[in-house]
């Protein structure tokens, strides 16, 4: 059975999910509500903090942490050993495709191999589901968000807006979703966290 897919990610008033500060204690807080079994993330967002991570304490594997998925098609994460012990995870397992680079022959990070040029997220998560796993969060704002959305994946999507107006990219491109309001917390600086299920996307 697919795992229960959840995305949270903070925006504008006008749908843009960059350009302005986040409370990350707060965000990360909230995103601990749904005690997920796997992290899922992409490449990009692991390479643009790849310095912070490299030079953050190690204090090991978080043995009832999520196990962190990485989407890496192209092989470009080289911060295997840091994420595993930041503290964080419980592990690291790096996704894969059949057309992805070599790896280094020293290699020990946990594989998972699926689609050709590009990753099969469906076929991703039936296997975590296989697994055991009942839970996955993914914590992006970029393309794996964006396909995710795409291909009918996510099952609860959680937005802290922020009282901002920010103009343009948007986050979202993919067409129309049917959303349920699951429920809304507005907090004393005007942020208000806003969660839905996504009743099209299965």
């Amino acid at each position: 059975m697919r795992p229960h897919v959840v995305a949270q990610l903070a925006v504008s008033l006008d749908g843009v999910a960059s350009g302005f500060d986040v409370d990350l204690a707060r965000f990360y807080a909230l995103a601990s509500l749904w005690q997920e079994d796997v992290t899922l993330i992409d490449a990009g967002t692991i390479l643009a903090q790849e310095n912070a991570v490299l030079a953050a304490p190690r204090r090991g594997p978080r043995a009832e942490g999520p196990l962190l998925a990485v989407v890496d098609e192209r092989a470009q994460v080289r911060s295997w050993d840091s994420l595993r012990e930041l503290g964080y995870w419980s592990g690291v397992l790096a996704l894969y495709a059949d057309q992805t680079p070599e790896r280094p022959p020293d290699a020990t990070t946990r594989e998972l191999i699926s689609g050709y040029d590009q990753i099969d997220l469906v076929e991703v998560l039936d296997v975590l589901g296989h697994h055991g796993v009942q839970t996955v969060r993914v914590d992006t704002s970029g393309v794996l968000l964006r396909s995710c959305l795409a291909l009918g994946l996510i099952d609860e999507l959680a937005l802290l807006v922020h009282p901002v107006l920010i103009g343009g990219d948007r986050w979202y491109d993919t067409g129309r979703l049917d959303l349920r309001h699951a429920g809304t917390e507005v907090f004393k600086d005007g942020v208000i966290w806003m969660r839905y299920c996504v009743t099209s996307a299965r």
